[in-house]
């Protein structure tokens, strides 16, 4: 009985310690969730943002090429959290074998984005990537200033932009920071 609670009171400790930014299984609306593809500087690449029978998301499409084009992204905006504690980004996710960049921006009306890239292994996984590791970037130029200090945030997005036409599929179940 006594090791049972132990590893009740862990078990919630450890929920604690994690802040959610988005659980798909336990929030029905993506309708703050934007997709924005390259069509916003002529390209012909297409995206959707869709939920899956077992409730996760669907981040789906095709990037193309042509006319200057080449990528997809799928952004979430939210009220300013203080992610001052926190040192990972985790997603719960399955991919299609194919690398992403997550993309973090402390204030949505700054130009550029923090950045770093995962691959996905085709299988359900959980990614961690550091938040020390996310490079300031704006329009695929690596900026010349600091790494994310990992103090506040107010955007997430996921884009694909692998300089190659393809399909894509990501399912997600959860992003959080650790």
């Amino acid at each position: 009985m006594k090791g049972i609670l132990v590893s009740l009171l862990l078990g919630n400790m450890s929920q604690e310690k994690s802040l959610l930014i988005f659980d798909f299984k336990e929030e029905q609306d993506i309708s703050n969730w934007l997709v924005v593809d390259d069509g916003v500087m002529g390209g012909l690449s297409q995206g959707s943002f869709s939920r899956t029978d077992s409730g996760n998301a669907l981040y789906s499409g095709m990037v193309r090429t042509e006319n200057n084009g080449g990528f997809s992204s799928v952004r979430y905006g939210f009220q300013t959290k203080d992610v001052s504690k926190y040192s990972l980004v985790k997603l719960r996710i399955k991919g299609d074998g194919k690398s992403y960049q997550f993309r973090i921006k402390e204030d949505r009306s700054q130009r550029y984005s923090y950045i770093t890239s995962f691959k996905t292994s085709g299988e359900w996984e959980t990614i961690s990537l550091p938040l020390a590791k996310f490079y300031p970037s704006f329009r695929g130029n690596p900026l010349n200033k600091p790494n994310y200090y990992g103090e506040a945030m107010e955007e997430i997005a996921i884009l694909i932009g692998n300089k190659t036409r393809e399909s894509f599929s990501l399912e997600i179940e959860k992003i959080y920071l650790d």
